[in-house]
């Protein structure tokens, strides 16, 4: 009964600004990291950031450091990804990822789509 539900994806025109959420529900939310990942057109998923249970550790892929913000709210069950200064190359269906128990769980994924 895991759920993970993004939003907040739309279309954004280069060096633009958008925030994702994923709102979560069915675990522990507290206890767990969790990550975004990232899945363009004829591409691999890619993995674009993850978040420690309590926000004390963030790490990020070379490709949006510097330019993504991976936050969380546990008290709201909510994870977010600030993401500023777009680039055409930010286009994908975006989804929240968690690993529990030895399983993978993802959401549906909103979609970014930066263009002029």
């Amino acid at each position: 009964q895991v759920q993970l539900v993004e939003s907040g994806g739309g279309l954004v025109q280069p060096g633009g600004s958008l925030r994702l959420s994923c709102a979560a529900s069915g675990f522990a939310f507290s206890n767990h990291p969790l990550s975004w990942y990232r899945q363009a057109p004829g591409k691999e998923r890619e993995w674009v950031a993850v978040i420690s249970s309590a926000s004390s550790v963030t790490r990020y892929a070379d490709s949006v450091k510097g330019r993504f913000i991976c936050t969380r709210d546990n008290a709201k069950n909510t994870l977010y990804l600030q993401m500023n200064s777009l680039k055409f190359e930010d286009t994908a269906l975006y989804y929240c990822g968690l690993e529990k128990d030895g399983r993978d769980y993802w959401g549906q994924g909103t979609q970014v789509t930066v263009s002029q």
